[in-house]
């Protein structure tokens, strides 16, 4: 039971320093996210990219540097019970008016649980619901610097609305061509509206932090009119070969705005006061995407980690089915399970791996983590990791039990470690990805359909046929993006990617990936005699990082109409001296232009990278 009076001094100076600790961090966070404007006027994309990866470990080194002090100053460890139920009071306390209160809540329980040993860690000590409302909060600069600015054109003004917009954003470069600009994108606009009547509400609405990744900046907003809202995103690039700007798109429509803000691409750097007023008007604008990925999309994983398992927990005590082994192919090196009305799947490292793998835990920890950091150029699924999950046993089948017990018994306790007289299942260390269909799957289907068949005519036939070509194109342009990234993914096998519903392939089994520019790329070497081309064993010397790109067909292309469709539109795949050349442009400091839209969208194609990898 809480405590019915605040009467410890103590306990209100570790609430003040935890809160002293958070305000420390996101001060630091929202610092560093501004400093992205001047990194993208002054086109520093390598460090844009080193800000993006560093920002990430902010968080954790903020909640050391907080739990050090509590114990150095206060021996917080040590203090009884009581003091902590009031040192919770008092952090409620200092939520009154905060305007980042649900991020300040995550990071007390993430000091509360560093510091408190989990034998007498009870959820009282933390914040399990939100104590603070975040509705409404305003900052106290709403007339020069609100959450998002509206403006309202009249058929007439559109244009010049919309040039006022974009200059209100303040960017210290010039536009090739501003009023060109946005005459096209009011084009764009007009044909949205087509002939429907503007109504008396007509207007623009737009946040006024850019959103900036890589070597773009992202207008994000909202056209509003009548009952309808129609979310938009401008990108604003450098004209190529040129230090002036341009409006690249316009993007539109909540699946334009999904992929924008995918879970398989880099975080946005973006300076914001109230994340959670950005977070409410992004889900005007995409209310099918969880808030966890909003936040997570914003930089905040911690807090996305956070609402993640509340939804979690939520979705469990609303739902009756049981966690299963994952369909398809059994990895070697991860054990996957899901629960089928839940859109997540779980993998556990498992405790040994059979040959040819030779990988440590450790390892392969490293290179989720590499690609936590990495750009992610929309191919590379993020993940959440979480340490000491507990399940409800009552909900595991029996066969995913065995499972765990033969394959990573390290990893497993079942207990009733919370004395609620109900066995649970703890799993030490997991991450949770988005649940895709495998692509090995996927192509099957179209198999099962008869899309191999070229005899096949009928409609369903022919459809399955499509199938497939949008899956092997898609995973050749896959490929191509990872190039661009610095990225191989070292075991590129049809079931290590996945399909997303806007269709878009992503890869997903991060154990072998390696920086393209670590790797040899080279040619099969030309047989010495008759010996070596019967024998079935490689007769030449193979390096550590060596790569014959040429081997990958066997294992990729034994279908033909796979293999025509493949060697149609990525044959250069096959080829040593096309990755060699790109991993030789990556030595040179070349950064590739991967944006999160189709080609046909730009409003000025000639921009550009002719030389890209993969797919714009």
């Amino acid at each position: 039971m809480f405590p019915t009076r605040l009467d410890s001094p103590l306990a209100y100076d570790i609430a003040k320093a935890m809160m002293d600790g958070f305000n420390r961090h996101y001060r630091l966070f929202r610092t560093e996210s501004a400093r992205a404007k001047h990194r993208f006027e002054t086109a520093d994309w390598a460090g844009q990219q080193r800000a993006q990866r560093e920002r990430i470990e902010f968080y954790d080194l903020r909640v050391r540097e907080c739990s050090n002090r509590l114990e150095r100053e206060f021996k917080a460890g040590e203090q009884p019970m009581d003091i902590w139920q009031q040192v919770k009071l008092h952090y409620i306390g200092l939520l009154v008016d905060h305007h980042q209160p649900e991020l300040a809540e995550t990071f007390f329980n993430s000091v509360t649980t560093k510091i408190l040993h989990r034998s007498y860690f009870q959820n009282d000590f933390i914040f399990v619901r939100p104590a603070v409302s975040t509705e409404y909060i305003e900052n106290g600069k709403t007339e020069t610097r609100p959450t998002f600015r509206a403006y309202y054109p009249t058929p007439d003004t559109l244009q010049q609305v919309l040039m006022r917009m974009i200059r209100d954003f303040d960017l210290h470069r010039e536009f090739a061509d501003l009023p060109g600009d946005t005459a096209l994108v009011t084009q764009v606009i007009q044909g949205l509206l087509g002939s429907v009547k503007l109504h008396a509400n007509f207007q623009l609405q737009v946040l006024t932090g850019l959103f900036y990744r890589n070597k773009g900046a992202y207008v994000v907003g909202k056209l509003i009119n009548g009952f309808v809202e129609t979310p938009f995103a401008l990108p604003i690039l450098y004209v190529k070969g040129e230090t002036r700007l341009s409006i690249d798109a316009v993007l539109h429509g909540e699946d334009d705005l999904h992929v924008l803000f995918s879970f398989a691409r880099a975080y946005f750097m973006v300076d914001m006061e109230i994340p959670s007023a950005y977070v409410q008007f992004l889900r005007s604008m995409m209310p099918r995407k969880p808030r966890n990925e909003l936040y997570n999309a914003l930089g905040l994983a911690k807090q996305g980690k956070t609402l993640f398992y509340r939804d979690f927990l939520y979705h469990l005590r609303h739902s009756t089915d049981q966690f299963r082994i994952a369909p398809g192919i059994k990895g070697m090196v991860m054990l996957v399970f899901d629960l089928p009305s839940f859109p997540y799947v779980f993998k556990v490292i498992k405790d040994f791996y059979p040959a040819p793998k030779d990988t440590t835990r450790e390892q392969i920890k490293g290179k989720y983590l590499l690609v936590k950091q990495h750009d992610r150029v929309g191919r590379m699924a993020d993940t959440l990791e979480y340490s000491e999950v507990a399940f409800p046993r009552n909900r595991f089948t029996d066969e995913l039990i065995a499972e765990l017990e033969k394959y990573a018994p390290s990893q497993l306790e079942i207990s009733d470690r919370d004395g609620d007289a109900q066995l649970e299942v703890i799993l030490k260390h997991c991450y949770i990805e988005r649940r895709m269909i495998p692509l090995n799957i996927y192509l099957q289907d179209a198999f099962d359909a008869g899309g191999a068949d070229l005899a096949n005519t009928s409609p369903a036939a022919l459809r399955a046929r499509q199938q497939l070509e949008r899956g092997v194109i898609e995973y050749g342009n896959a490929l191509k993006d990872l190039i661009a990234a610095n990225i191989f993914p070292g075991d590129m096998l049809w079931k290590n990617f996945g399909i997303t519903r806007h269709g878009k392939v992503v890869f997903y089994d991060y154990d072998e990936i390696e920086y393209i520019t670590d790797c040899v790329f080279r040619k099969v070497p030309a047989p010495r005699c008759e010996e070596d081309e019967m024998s079935g064993e490689v007769w030449y010397s193979v390096g550590p990082h060596d790569v014959f790109p040429e081997t990958f067909e066997p294992f990729l292309l034994g279908n033909p109409v796979v293999r025509a469709f493949f060697m149609q539109h990525h044959a250069n795949l096959l080829d040593a001296t096309f990755w060699q050349k790109n991993k030789d442009r990556i030595l040179q400091g070349h950064m590739f232009d991967v944006f999160p839209y189709e080609q046909s969208k730009r409003l000025h194609p000639e921009n550009a990278d002719s030389e890209l990898p993969g797919s714009i």
